[in-house]
């Protein structure tokens, strides 16, 4: 069975979240959510949504949602904002404790979305967040800059395709190095490399023209691979745009 993620697009119908010239967090995080959620969909993943339309939802039945569905991890998505206009910037990603897969899933979103041009705050432990405390599966949340920084806007209006593919192929690559013999997915690979500077060039290259590329490192590789597939069409597709694209490519199946 493939995975299943509840993707949680934070605040909503009454609940603007943090406000900014007009701008309503929790338009951004409707619009990053259900992006995302489609590309991870598209690349094998069951996908499941807190809400898709502007709704209020309570933290608590939030977190009901996903218990109840049993999806394998929560993802939420938020934007932060400061005291001040300006004072701050970057992204950061909230989880319950520093421990365990949703650990490393947070740390590769934040290294992800730092390649795009955001400052890497970091992950940070928050255990007294409702829908990280009454969750129970791994489950992150994360902060997409701050609503109130310029600097933060810009990189998120001008680079909205390229989050969402960075989000959504960070999370491809940490679940596809936590899966053990079951599910088998299809995945293409573009590259392997001995030295991370020439997997990082092309998985910039690949992110760029919009493909969920991730990098997997093997011992002294790094594979460049993109997409992670249950239906082995799906991923011939991929490896044909790949090559229509100019790529050589590989169906790999770790």
């Amino acid at each position: 069975m493939p995975y299943s993620i509840m993707i949680d697009a934070g605040h909503g119908g009454s609940d603007p979240g943090a406000v900014y010239k007009g701008r309503r967090e929790k338009d951004d995080n409707l619009t990053l959510a259900m992006a995302v959620g489609k590309i991870l969909s598209e690349n094998g993943i069951k996908v499941l949504y807190t809400r898709t339309t502007d709704d209020y939802i309570s933290p608590f039945e939030r977190a009901r949602l996903a218990n109840e569905a049993k999806v394998d991890y929560f993802i939420s998505f938020h934007r932060n904002s400061s005291p001040e206009v300006n004072q701050y910037n970057g992204v950061e990603v909230l989880v319950y404790d520093k421990s365990g897969v949703k650990y490393e899933m947070a740390q590769n979103i934040v290294g992800a979305l730092g390649e795009l041009g955001f400052r890497e705050i970091g992950v940070q432990a928050r255990p007294g967040l409702v829908v990280l405390r009454k969750t129970k599966m791994p489950a992150l949340l994360i902060e997409t800059g701050f609503i109130n920084s310029d600097e933060d806007n810009q990189l998120y209006d001008e680079k909205q395709e390229e989050i969402a593919q960075a989000i959504a192929g960070a999370i491809l690559g940490t679940l596809d190095q936590q899966q053990g013999e079951e599910p088998l997915y299809y995945r293409v690979q573009t590259g392997i490399f001995r030295k991370r500077e020439n997997a990082d060039r092309m998985l910039y290259m690949l992110q760029e023209k919009g493909y969920p590329a991730y990098i997997l490192q093997d011992g002294e590789f790094y594979k460049v691979q993109v997409g992670a597939f249950v239906q082995l069409d799906n991923a011939i597709r991929m490896e044909q745009q790949l090559r229509d694209d100019g790529y050589s490519t590989l169906i790999v199946t770790k």
